[in-house]
């Protein structure tokens, strides 16, 4: 069971939400302001936060943005709004992932399960570490290193390394890298995982035209190799 807060200013919606959730053994709890739930969210220490985007006192993603300054609990996005500026901000901000409006509670409740899942202490613990040339990554510490460097990865940038670690030399397509890492067999924007890469990339010191660990393969995907030298 996990404790679910729920920041949704609809009177409709928000009350379906808790209930279909509850229902699945979740403790939940709900804010319907932008500044209630930041509230709630520091002081009751969620296991997850659903947020919409459109409350009445304060956009979403500034709620976002001023969670993530003080926590690291994940977040999932209810959002109406589909365009890729949209999802771009929410992932800067800090969003783990996001549902669109008009969504079924079945479809939350297992972006839910995956999410809890994907950040549970002890989900990965048996895994080893994993080398290739100087990264290195520390799967049970969700913990990367550059030639022993520490990287300042987000939870994704580091599950998204993490998968690609585990295939070194793989041509993994993007819309593997939405079903696996993003956990979105049924859709998504393959936008999320080009600005994804674009940010891990930095990160490792390269870009897709001088790649030092991610290679680009057009048409096709991406894989993690060794790099030279």
């Amino acid at each position: 069971m996990a404790q679910v807060l729920i920041v949704e200013d609809d009177p409709r919606i928000r009350p379906l939400v808790m209930k279909a959730l509850t229902d699945r053994g979740h403790a939940v709890s709900s804010a319907s302001t932008g500044m209630a739930g930041l509230s709630m969210a520091v002081d009751q220490r969620p296991d997850l936060v659903v947020l919409d985007l459109g409350l009445p006192d304060v956009d979403g993603t500034q709620v976002l943005s001023m969670l993530r300054a003080v926590s690291d609990v994940p977040v999932i996005v209810a959002t109406a709004r589909d365009d890729d500026p949209t999802l771009v901000r929410c992932l800067e901000a800090g969003a783990d992932d996001y549902v669109v409006k008009p969504y079924t509670t079945d479809q939350l409740a297992a972006r839910i399960g995956a999410v809890l899942r994907r950040v549970s202490p002890g989900a990965r613990a048996a895994d080893p570490a994993i080398t290739i040339g100087g990264l290195r990554i520390d799967v049970p510490g969700r913990r990367a290193s550059l030639d022993g460097v520490e990287l300042d990865l987000s939870p994704k940038e580091f599950d998204l390394l993490r998968y690609l670690a585990e295939r070194p030399g793989e041509v993994v397509t993007k819309r593997a890298l939405l079903t696996e890492v993003w956990q979105q067999p049924w859709g998504g924007s393959e936008k999320t995982v080009d600005v994804h890469l674009s940010w891990l990339r930095r990160k490792l010191g390269e870009t897709a035209a001088e790649p030092r660990f991610l290679e680009t393969v057009r048409g096709v995907g991406v894989r993690l190799v060794p790099a030279e030298g």
